[in-house]
């Protein structure tokens, strides 16, 4: 699985950042492991899922954490979670 992490502000991206996690583990698994990696390489709280999240990251595999997402103040107007490559097989 691949996943592509964007912080957004005012309509432009200021910050992004890529996973890969080639493991036999569950998607839910790989999905809040790179999470968490993306969060702590931007030294970010991890957001939590909300209703929507999940619901917009079931269809679409792509979801986007706002302010009431976090716990901590967020400096950016969102950040955007996408899967880029589900793993085959």
């Amino acid at each position: 699985m691949r996943i592509w992490i964007k912080l957004w502000q005012n309509g432009h991206m200021i910050k992004d950042t890529t996973g890969e996690d080639t493991s036999e583990d569950t998607r839910t698994h790989k999905v809040f492991r790179l999470l968490d990696e993306a969060c702590h390489h931007f030294d970010l709280a991890q957001p939590i899922w909300l209703d929507k999240n999940i619901s917009e990251f079931k269809r679409h595999a792509r979801t986007r954490f706002y302010q009431d997402s976090f716990i901590e103040t967020i400096d950016f107007d969102y950040m955007e979670f996408q899967v880029l490559e589900e793993d085959i097989g």
